[in-house]
């Protein structure tokens, strides 16, 4: 079975469970699903008909394809310009793909005939704002419909427009004004900090980090802004502590390394936040953040688009949008977000690094390797760089060479720690699939040594991967069930994880108890073909022989490597009397390291 491409994990930069706005038109622009493929290097070209281009701009839509359903809806008002659920469907897509001009225009019309248009009121508010034009920030946001979730983002746009005129005072007093509930508690003290910290109140602001910190220690914009603040007051050590403190949950996060690099040198650390539109974006920002998280892309876009209007070199929400394209699988787009990433930003080795694992999912392996190959020329000591090319080795079944690759990952790293677990769990696993067996199960010990307890899915895959290596094997049974067992407490929801709890099962002849564990992981991941071939083979055992020849058609139809396939057929067309077993040959499972969660 073919090992999961894994990029480089890119980190969550603030707390899941906050509100995010929920936009009154959002779902204009939402579909039922339909399959939608588009060539991004194909010229769309409108239709001749309105019915035309709506429907092409409906099915773009549903796609997420903000920039096709843009080209279609555009054409679409161009033909019926009075049509007013077609304008606030064209007004979500121009602002879900960043054609700020049209969706502003859009959002005056909008406005024009209903003032109490949430999402074309809070569009002209950013825009207003941008322009300094404070008063009418306050006023716009007025006309908008209140609830729960507008009363977060209204009111801390309103604060920041105080902010903007000055007004410290009532900036602080507006943001007080929400509730004191869990979900909205450090949004609202961080902001709050933010907006004394600019209108010139250090003690405020002061006060208010705390609180915000308090609240929640693994917050990176918290931390940093905090570390910042502390930074410029001559509180050094201070500063220090909360950088270390993250560092130590979340490690070699680029933000917090180049911090305390300038900090140990004595180079100066600029506020997060210098004026009041640096403070909105810096809002939208982490309202996009957490409609990502919480799996709403569309919200997630218009928040990170407008945020990006007024500061369009926010590092974060650029890497943020980013990762919003790539879930959407759009890496064409992602890549040409991640390019804008400026220079300088600590994180920008991170998004160049996404650029060539980008090129890999787009099916440009060659340009993947190349571009990486260019990156470690520029940066020949970046641990990161050396292991998206070994990732992408990988990938594409390269393993030997990944190996080597990440050998010299492991040596730039010198003496490992916690964090460097990954990189012996992937050197492991492409030693094993390279037939390097002494070599792998070293490093998979190792990475089993290293992977900390706070990441329970990252110890569940090093645990399954070892002990399905020995079940394979026939070695250390007893240990390997004991670890499996171990690793399925650890990710209960884990269908190639259950697969290999099964398996071992199956390896010590309780048949009855393998079928059991199987049929829970062929659920969890139908269409498995390791998994289907497996639980055949325990069909077979414990006499179900009808069922067992489904399963393995299953496995037959599900794309297995071509070597399962062989012995999948003979099977199927003899039975396992004469057949060999799935699990001789058959290596590991699929690796599936998780992302880091440091927010």
């Amino acid at each position: 079975m073919e090992p999961h491409f894994v990029p480089t994990f890119r980190l969550p930069l603030v707390r899941k469970g906050l509100p995010a706005l929920v936009f009154s038109m959002a779902g204009l622009l939402a579909a039922p699903a339909l399959a939608v493929n588009t060539d991004p290097n194909e010229t769309l070209r409108p239709a001749m008909s309105l019915e035309g281009n709506y429907l092409a701009a409906y099915v773009a839509g549903s796609a997420r394809d903000t920039a096709a359903a843009t080209t279609f809806f555009r054409e679409a008002i161009q033909i019926d310009p009075r049509n007013q659920e077609l304008l606030e469907r064209a007004f979500v897509a121009f602002l879900a793909n960043g054609s700020m001009p049209e969706a502003f225009r859009a959002a005056e019309r909008l406005s024009a005939r209903d003032a109490s248009n949430n999402l074309a009121q809070f569009a002209l508010s950013v825009r207003a704002l941008k322009a300094q034009r404070y008063g009418d920030v306050r006023d716009r946001l007025a006309k908008a419909t209140s609830n729960r979730q507008a009363d977060l983002t209204g009111t801390l746009l309103t604060a920041w427009a105080y902010a903007g005129s000055k007004d410290g005072k009532r900036a602080l007093a507006t943001v007080d004004r929400l509730k004191n509930e869990r979900a909205f508690n450090q949004f609202r003290e961080y902001h709050a900090a933010l907006i004394a910290d600019v209108t010139g109140n250090a003690a405020e602001a002061d006060k208010r980090f705390k609180a915000a910190y308090e609240g929640e220690r693994n917050t990176l914009q918290v931390v940093d802004a905090y570390g910042r603040f502390l930074t410029k007051r001559g509180r050094k050590e201070e500063a220090l502590a909360l950088y270390k403190g993250f560092d130590e949950v979340v490690p070699r996060h680029p933000v917090v390394r180049a911090a305390m690099d300038a900090i140990n040198n004595n180079k100066p650390l600029l506020p997060t936040v210098q004026n009041a539109q640096d403070g909105a974006a810096e809002l939208l920002y982490g309202l996009g953040v957490v409609g990502n998280s919480q799996g709403d892309e569309l919200t997630a876009i218009i928040y990170l688009r407008l945020g990006l209007d007024l500061k369009p070199d926010h590092p974060l929400a650029l890497v943020t949008l980013g990762d919003v394209y790539e879930r959407l699988k759009q890496y064409d787009r992602a890549n040409e977000v991640f390019a804008r990433v400026p220079k300088d930003a600590p994180v920008r080795a991170s998004a160049d690094i996404a650029i060539g694992q980008n090129y890999e999912l787009l099916g440009q392996g060659d340009q993947a390797i190349a571009h990486l190959q260019n990156l470690m020329k520029e940066r020949p000591d970046d641990v990161e760089v050396v292991m998206a090319l070994g990732n992408v080795q990988r990938s594409r079944k390269q393993f030997a060479e990944a190996a080597e690759t990440y050998s010299k990952a492991i040596q730039l790293i010198g003496t490992p720690d916690r964090g460097h677990w990954i990189l012996y769990f992937y050197r492991g696993t492409s030693y094993e699939r390279s037939k390097q067996w002494d070599k792998g199960e070293a490093d998979l010990k190792k990475a089993m040594e290293l992977v900390p307890d706070t990441l329970p899915a990252g110890k569940a895959q090093v645990l399954n991967y070892l002990a399905y290596s020995w079940v394979d094997q026939n070695m250390n049974i007893d240990e390997a069930f004991k670890m499996l067992t171990r690793a399925v407490e650890l990710a209960p929801r884990d269908g190639m994880i259950i697969d290999s709890l099964g398996w071992a099962y199956y390896r010590m002849g309780r048949y009855d108890d393998a079928v059991r564990e199987l049929e829970k992981a062929v659920e969890l991941k139908a269409g498995d073909p390791v998994i289907n071939d497996h639980l055949g083979d325990a069909y077979w055992k414990v006499g179900r022989k009808i069922e067992a020849k489904f399963q393995w058609t299953h496995a037959k139809d599900s794309n297995p490597e071509h070597e399962d396939l062989i012995k999948i057929l003979k099977k199927i067309d003899n039975g396992m009397d004469e057949a060999t077993p799935a699990a001789e040959t058959t290596p590991p499972p699929a690796i599936e390291a998780p992302k880091q969660s440091g927010g």
